[in-house]
């Protein structure tokens, strides 16, 4: 546990689930009540100066994916970004695994019934992401993009960027959804011509939080579909014309954002700046490594890479011959808060996760199999 920074949550030592929602800082929730509570008493200056709030987390975006500001747009939510990317190349082919996230799917299949983008599902093996070789083998001179999860939600597979971007080359877009790596994982953006994310997972901002990054080439090649009023030139001119997209990354704002929320996300990003998203990473890992540990131990098996240096943040596994439902039960008995699915389970811990949580797993997995810890 990197125990500074824990010291600014509240969350149950149990709670194992960031990989579905990260509860905020008492700095999220105090910057969130300040700016409702200015709100309530607005006056000719109030929203003039909640809405410096976006600036703020803006730049602290920015910084923490390599950009800057002129490169860097908020958004409220990840869904929102992946949509303005796929509706923004005009032809071509992208490729996307098929067992993602569907906030990665959706777009594409959209912009492929509006006669844009088509996608080519990748069909990565069972436990692995999209790896360079996969990508490889897949690539066709009609492709335009290659769309990826820095992060799988399933098994915690991290995408090696770098190798990504070596294989499709330096003309093609590198879209990534960054939801479950911002924040606390190291990766290198850069490399990436989009990264978007939302600030509910990792980021612990709450939701209706997130932001994106453009290159240069996104800049000029992603046609900007879903501009609204607030992401043209002269936004504050309201003159009856049309005017154009903003050059820089503000082309993809729709309309204002609240700046309730955008005071949330600051201060989340104002924690990940000043703990460092290494140190958050590391303590990540900590907890992760005890906890594939203790689940094998009780007869449980990993689904996440067993590489630590290729997962990031999330154990998935199963306990053969039990149901997970039943195991679900027996870690909320514990007070254990895990992500259940059909067929597994996962959890995620943060930097704030006590080794208590890695206890109560143990405790709960020796209850399923009627075992005893040895020691």
């Amino acid at each position: 546990m990197l125990t500074p920074y824990a010291a600014h949550f509240d969350a149950p030592a149990g709670y194992l689930d960031f990989a579905r929602f990260g509860p905020p800082s008492r700095d999220a929730v105090a910057a969130t009540a300040r700016a409702v509570e200015a709100s309530a008493r607005a006056t000719h200056t109030t929203v003039d100066e909640l809405m410096r709030a976006e600036e703020t987390a803006r730049d602290a975006a920015a910084r923490l994916a390599g950009a800057d500001a002129a490169h860097t747009v908020l958004l409220p939510n990840a869904s929102t970004g992946l949509f303005h990317a796929a509706l923004g190349l005009q032809h071509g082919t992208v490729l996307a695994p098929r067992g993602d996230f569907p906030s990665n799917q959706y777009p594409w299949r959209r912009a492929a019934e509006l006669g844009r983008a088509v996608p080519r599902w990748l069909e990565p093996a069972p436990g692995g992401g999209v790896t360079p070789g996969l990508v490889r083998a897949a690539l066709t001179d009609d492709v335009v993009a290659l769309s990826v999860s820095a992060v799988d939600f399933r098994t915690g597979f991290r995408a090696d960027l770098a190798a990504l971007r070596e294989v499709i080359g330096p003309d093609r877009l590198l879209v990534v959804d960054a939801i479950q790596a911002f924040g606390a994982a190291e990766l290198p953006w850069q490399a990436a011509d989009v990264v978007i994310a939302g600030g509910q997972k990792w980021l612990r901002a709450g939701w209706s939080t997130g932001f994106a990054t453009l290159s240069d080439r996104a800049l000029e090649s992603l046609q900007p579909v879903l501009t609204g009023w607030t992401g043209v030139a002269d936004a504050g001119v309201f003159d009856g014309v049309e005017h154009p997209p903003a050059p820089d990354a503000r082309r993809w704002s729709i309309t204002n954002l609240s700046p309730v929320t955008a005071a949330s996300f600051a201060a989340a990003l104002d924690l990940v700046e000043r703990y460092g998203v290494e140190a958050i990473e590391n303590a990540i890992g900590v907890r992760v490594a005890e906890l594939a540990d203790t689940v094998e131990e009780f007869g449980g098996r990993v689904l996440s890479p067993a590489d630590p240096a290729r997962r990031a943040g999330i154990l998935s596994f199963t306990v053969p011959g039990h149901d997970p439902a039943a195991v679900a039960r027996a870690l909320r008995g514990e007070g254990v808060t895990p992500t259940v699915r059909a067929d597994s389970l996962r959890l995620s811990p943060h930097a704030s996760t006590p080794a208590e949580a890695v206890e109560r797993v143990a405790a709960a997995l020796a209850s399923v199999q009627g075992a005893r810890r040895a020691g």
